[in-house]
């Protein structure tokens, strides 16, 4: 589980390999991964857009850019929670993911909300125990 906080706003994150998705001899990966966003600050807030950069073994760097979560732009009320799940496809073995959540407060400002970096791993790349 990765997690970090950003004005008061929590990001958990816990991804899992899909192996029934997935084919190696084709060059496909895929990962589901479960997001919690916690409004643990005094206001209300809207999570209006997201980012993501998700980099594969190469090094290749896909930026992909919408609006809200899994069709949703969930509002926040201090202590509530939103989770979804959602995939990423890579057609290397292991990558990593990294990106921000735009947050809009009451008043109409905005900030960037850090979602953590994570590991996108396989069971291939993990060393074998011994």
């Amino acid at each position: 589980m990765y997690e970090c906080e950003t004005e008061g706003v929590w990001i958990r994150v816990e991804p899992d390999y899909l192996d029934e998705e997935s084919d190696p001899d084709e060059g496909r990966f895929v990962w589901a991964y479960t997001i919690e966003i916690e409004n643990r600050g005094e206001g209300t807030l809207q999570l209006v857009s997201r980012e993501w950069e998700i980099t594969d073994s190469r090094g290749r760097i896909e930026i992909v850019r919408g609006d809200g979560v899994v069709g949703e732009q969930p509002v926040l009320r201090p202590g509530e929670s939103f989770r979804y799940t959602s995939g990423a496809p890579l057609g290397t073995s292991s990558g990593f993911m990294s990106g921000n959540y735009q947050m809009r407060r009451e008043d109409g400002s905005r900030f960037a909300a850090r979602i953590p970096s994570f590991s996108l791993d396989t069971p291939f790349d993990r060393p074998a125990l011994h």
